[in-house]
């Protein structure tokens, strides 16, 4: 459903509606969907198109509907800018709409009609639809039906204050097109078309029937039905092609030419020899080989057991012979692993076997391996390594201290402290903690008694089972 509010807005020449309020300046944005909604068409068009034509001095009918009960004012937008105020009129002041009511203006057996008097262009019927009252002293005469204002943007500024005090769910909008003027009969229908002519490469000669026309691109008319077309261009095979024009139309025509093929020749030899040849992809033979190929960039690949394929695009001359012999590079299937850690002196393993202490070099199969760094008092590092053939695989592990376990005893319930850190509280007079090693120091609080502070000695790794014995304050 088109809102009216928006067309006035594109009337207007693209004026801003940034929000769905009521601007100061006086566009009117259509309110925030609601329960409410109302409906506008003509006579001459049921379906709503907004393409209806009326003659001069024809008459047209309105229709309205609203799906609840609401007060519904219509307005007519003529193609000069003039506005006239349709409902409320001086003979139809009741424009309260029941919900889902159709009214139609002027009603059967009403004492005026609506007559089409121009300017011709295009109109519009807005409506405006409000579950409250508004007043509309400020724009019309009711009675003798004149607006008090001209113009799209005055209608649109004036109407802004005239809703705004009634919200936004509360009133909606709606619009129908229309044209006044004279019907013009059809143009004749056309007896020619266009041929829109293209090709890859471009710069083709172009002949219609005969006849040189230009080079392509071209687009040329010609009169409707069968052409004869053929493209020329050096080095191309040419173009022919019989294409149907038809009237009105354009028919596009965008051949690729195909090159004149020539050829040249190819030897390909190999050391050592009996590698498979390729050319661009097909399997043509064993080296050494002789090949008849197109004029042209081609790719050549070479393949033995115990080589690494050998890859080259070669460029083929017309009536010369090219020449490709290369020396075949055996496959390397080991590649070397170097694995350091710090601190140094880690016992290594590689896939769960012990290979020695870090720094350490191994020559290993090319793939996948699994690597572990193992020293006392240390985390152990774990990581999966890929060693390629022929290369050195750096693998560095950072040995991080192994956690200390401290298990702490008290006569009583209490906190306890590691180097000013709280660590946790004693239950049932016990805690258990992995605590980073090395000397830290221990207190431990409980209400009542005095304060314990001790330094001990954590070693990475160990087990440390502390007793501590509170006194009680006297």
């Amino acid at each position: 459903m088109r809102n009216w509010l928006l067309l006035l807005a594109l009337l207007l020449g693209g004026a801003a509606m940034a929000q769905a309020t009521i601007s100061p300046q006086g566009i009117i944005v259509n309110p925030a969907p609601g329960d409410l909604a109302v409906t506008v068409w003509v006579d001459k068009d049921p379906g709503r198109s907004g393409n209806a034509v009326y003659k001069i001095g024809e008459p047209i009918r309105i229709s309205v509907k609203v799906n609840r009960d609401a007060y519904v004012y219509l307005f007519n937008v003529n193609a000069d800018g003039s506005i006239d105020l349709i409902l409320p009129n001086a003979y139809d002041r009741n424009n309260r709409l029941r919900a889902g009511e159709v009214r139609t203006y002027p009603p059967k057996g009403a004492r005026y009609e609506f007559t089409i008097t121009g300017p011709e262009g295009e109109n519009y019927v807005l409506a405006l639809a409000s579950l409250r009252p508004l007043s509309l002293g400020e724009i019309a005469d009711v009675r003798s039906g004149r607006m008090n204002l001209k113009g799209l943007r005055k209608l649109s500024q004036t109407l802004s204050i005239i809703v705004r005090p009634v919200p936004n769910r509360e009133w909606a909008t709606d619009a129908i097109r229309y044209y006044v003027g004279r019907r013009v009969p059809p143009p004749p229908p056309p007896t020619t078309g266009t041929l829109s002519i293209d090709s890859s490469p471009s710069g083709a000669k172009v002949y219609i029937n005969g006849a040189y026309r230009g080079r392509t691109p071209l687009a040329i008319e010609l009169s409707a039905g069968t052409h004869e077309v053929e493209l020329r261009l050096d080095g191309y095979e040419p173009y022919r092609a019989r294409v149907q024009v038809r009237a009105g139309q354009t028919t596009r025509l965008s051949p690729r030419l195909a090159a004149v093929v020539r050829t040249g020749t190819l030897f390909v030899d190999s050391s050592p020899q009996g590698a498979e040849v390729y050319v661009d992809g097909d399997r043509v033979g064993r080296t050494p080989v002789r090949l008849a190929l197109n004029e042209g960039t081609h790719d050549v690949e070479l393949r033995l057991a115990g080589y690494e394929p050998y890859r080259a695009r070669v460029q083929v001359r017309a009536g010369q012979t090219t020449r490709l012999s290369p020396r075949l590079a055996a496959v390397v299937r080991t590649g070397t692993l170097e694995v350091t850690s710090t601190p140094e002196g880690a016992e290594v393993y590689v896939d769960g076997t012990y290979r020695g202490r870090t720094r350490l070099l191994l020559d290993l199969e090319a793939g996948a391996h699994d690597v572990e760094v193992r020293l006392g008092g240390y985390s152990s590092y774990k990581a999966r390594v890929r060693v390629e053939p022929g290369r050195t695989t750096r693998v560095h592990a950072r040995l991080a201290s192994a956690k200390a376990t401290l298990d702490l005893s008290a006569n009583v319930d209490a906190q306890v402290f590691l180097d000013g850190y709280f660590l946790g509280r004693t239950k049932e007079g016990r805690l258990t903690a992995k605590v980073t090693p090395g000397s830290r120091e221990l207190v431990v609080v409980a209400p009542g008694y005095h304060v314990y502070v001790d330094t001990v000695r954590l070693d990475p790794g160990g087990y440390h089972k502390l007793i501590v014995r509170l006194q009680r304050i006297r």
